[in-house]
């Protein structure tokens, strides 16, 4: 027997949700099965057996549990046991005259529950055993009773529609909002906001798109600026804990994806170190996943700073709130066309204010403003990002 526990499947997890199991009590299951869906703080996961045998459920779905407590155990099926000097296959129960064949676990408790004689039954499975589908074969009528004409049932008595709805948040939006609020409750922050001037950026970007098909996003190329910036500015890649700093060695950047009810950030790693080609192609597979359910833990774990852009929406500029355990998060807003002021003379420009929200434990204001200052350079001059 071997107990099945709420595993650890994300490096913040301290208990897991059962979702829905995929396997029934009784069910016998193989070793590498999926058997269960479990939602963590991050994601849906199905976990799998490591053992082969008979499961049983010790808690049901909705239950929430947390890390190394049983949520199932799996039992070694009767008469499948081999020999452990030989090896040899598993021997089938012996038949004795007058009683039934020998039949496994699932049929018996379905015999049982169906009313079915197993004496009476013929085995289908290996030197006869009775199988489910021999039980379900005998329950079955040999000829369908007539079908009963369901009686009218009065009309329900109209329920009046109550004023307040109230919606029960998932287990990753709960998580959410908790370390938002711990966020704003324990830690000291600042912003800085700065225009960037982007036709440079929009005229490599439209230059880039004549040559491949799925070019870099205005959002790609100020992922790579904030991961270069971070590099040469340690502390904004880093974060205050316990009094002291931690000065991250890798450049890993977070990218906000909004899904249905939730709010997912999958992590780019090495983001300083990867080209902007490479950086275009991962984002747009990791947000795919995420809006498909399929982004797993490890996609979302290790990430030193964050990038959120509401530029999609027409958001000019927003404040975005600090990832628990980073020292910055940079808000990116939407495109725009400004009259600008060059040489006496009133232009067109094409700006895009970027905001960032600081941990004044760790960063200061010069601090802030030398980071953003090289972000912009960089976004002003994006031949540096290639």
């Amino acid at each position: 027997m071997s107990e099945v526990i709420m595993p650890r499947l994300s490096d913040s997890m301290e208990e897991g949700t059962i979702v829905h199991w995929l396997k029934a009590s009784g069910e016998a299951v193989r070793r590498g099965d999926e058997i269960v869906e479990i939602e963590t703080d991050k994601a849906t996961v199905a976990h799998e057996a490591d053992s082969s045998g008979v499961l049983t459920i010790v808690r049901a779905e909705g239950a929430v549990v947390p890390i190394g407590s049983p949520i199932a155990r799996i039992d070694e099926e009767p008469g499948t046991a081999t020999s452990p000097e030989d090896g040899a296959a598993p021997r089938p129960e012996p038949t004795a005259p007058g009683r039934p064949a020998s039949a496994s676990p699932v049929a018996r408790r379905l015999a049982q529950k169906l009313g079915v004689d197993l004496a009476a039954v013929t085995g289908s499975g290996p030197n006869g055993r009775i199988v489910r589908a021999d039980v379900e074969a005998a329950a079955r009528p040999a000829t369908p009773a007539p079908a009963r004409e369901p009686e009218p049932e009065p009309l329900p008595e109209p329920v009046p529609e109550p004023e307040v709805e109230v919606v029960a948040l998932s287990r990753a939006r709960r998580t959410i909002a908790q370390r938002m609020a711990e966020t704003k409750a324990t830690v000291p922050e600042f912003t800085v906001s700065m225009a960037i001037d982007m036709a440079e950026a929009v005229s490599l970007r439209r230059q880039l798109t004549t040559l491949a098909a799925e070019a870099p996003s205005l959002n790609d190329m100020v992922v790579k600026a904030a991961a270069l910036a971070l590099r040469e500015h340690p502390r904004a890649n880093g974060a205050y804990r316990d009094g002291t700093f931690e000065l991250h060695r890798r450049v890993n950047v977070g990218i906000a994806v909004a899904v249905p009810d939730s709010l997912l950030v999958p992590t780019v790693v090495d983001a300083d170190r990867k080209p902007l080609t490479q950086i275009a192609a991962q984002t747009r597979a990791l947000a795919a996943k995420a809006r498909d359910g399929r982004l797993t833990p490890d996609e979302q774990a290790g990430g030193t700073f964050t990038v959120s852009n509401l530029g999609m929406f027409g958001v000019t500029e927003f404040t975005a709130i600090i990832n628990r355990g980073q020292a910055g998060i940079l808000a990116v807003g939407a495109l725009a066309d400004v009259p600008v002021v060059d040489a006496g003379r009133v232009t067109v420009g094409t700006r895009l204010t970027l905001t960032l929200t600081c941990d004044h434990r760790i960063l200061y204001g010069a601090d802030a403003a030398a980071f953003l200052a090289r972000v912009r350079a960089l976004l002003e001059t994006p031949l540096a990002l290639l």
